[in-house]
């Protein structure tokens, strides 16, 4: 290959290399919010919406919430931050019932929803744009508005899952526990058998060393008595001779 040849190929690996890179893909923005919020008549909740971008903070940042109410297809915008000013919708229900309390340089997007109404339930959604960084899902989260908010069925149920985990581990602890005192029980008995044995054969062994002791005497006394019963009936087998001689 020439090195013509070469030249060109490496000016034309160059620029498609200059094209990929000027034609890479935007950055996609994260935004966040909870999944339910949960209120009463007459209160106040605040909806939070936070972000994450590659870029740094624009000028030309925006912020927008949608509210889509409860069994309704339509959803409507409520509020929108642009050019670093907030603007309330001056129609809807939410009129003089909601308050910015975000911070884009903070990354924040929330805002709150005062006197609370059964008309509130519904779905929220904060969209966040940062140019050059636009491409991004927008996050919901649903507002639930009651007389008086229930106990959460997350609470109720760890609550009872805590218990009972609770309940098992004092049980295993007391099975433990039983299970040591007996066998310590059992250890005590089995030196005290092994005490009272050793003592058995201590008293069996000065027992048959005192029959040992004993046996050559009880021997000796009987031969004495033998031999004394022995003499006394030569004794008498002799007598009456000596009477015939006495008569004589």
């Amino acid at each position: 290959m020439s090195q013509g040849a070469r030249g060109s190929s490496s000016l034309l690996l160059l620029a498609g290399l200059l094209l990929v890179l000027g034609l890479s893909p935007t950055s996609s923005i994260h935004v966040y919010t909870q999944r339910e919020v949960y209120g009463t008549v007459g209160s106040h909740v605040t909806l939070s919406c936070s972000f994450w971008s590659s870029e740094w903070i624009s000028e030309d940042i925006s912020i927008t919430w949608h509210f889509q109410a409860e069994g309704s297809r339509d959803s409507t915008s409520i509020f929108h931050y642009a050019k670093g000013q907030p603007y309330i919708d001056d129609v809807g229900s939410f009129k003089e019932r909601m308050e910015w309390v975000g911070n884009p340089r903070r990354k924040d997007g929330s805002i709150v929803i005062h006197n609370l109404d059964y008309t509130d339930n519904g779905t929220f959604t904060c969209d966040v744009k940062n140019p050059p960084d636009i491409v991004g899902k927008s996050s919901q989260v649903t507002l639930y508005v009651f007389e008086k908010v229930p106990t959460r069925y997350g609470v109720v149920l760890g609550s009872i899952i805590g218990g009972a985990l609770l309940l098992v581990a004092v049980v295993v602890a007391l099975v433990y526990l039983i299970r040591y005192c007996w066998l310590r029980r059992q250890a005590a008995l089995q030196r005290r058998l092994s005490a009272m044995e050793k003592g058995k054969l201590q008293r069996s062994a000065k027992d048959a060393s005192k029959r040992s002791r004993q046996a050559p005497v009880l021997y000796a006394m009987l031969d004495h008595s033998r031999g004394t019963k022995a003499a006394s009936e030569k004794k008498a087998k002799g007598a009456p001779g000596d009477s015939r001689k006495d008569k004589k």
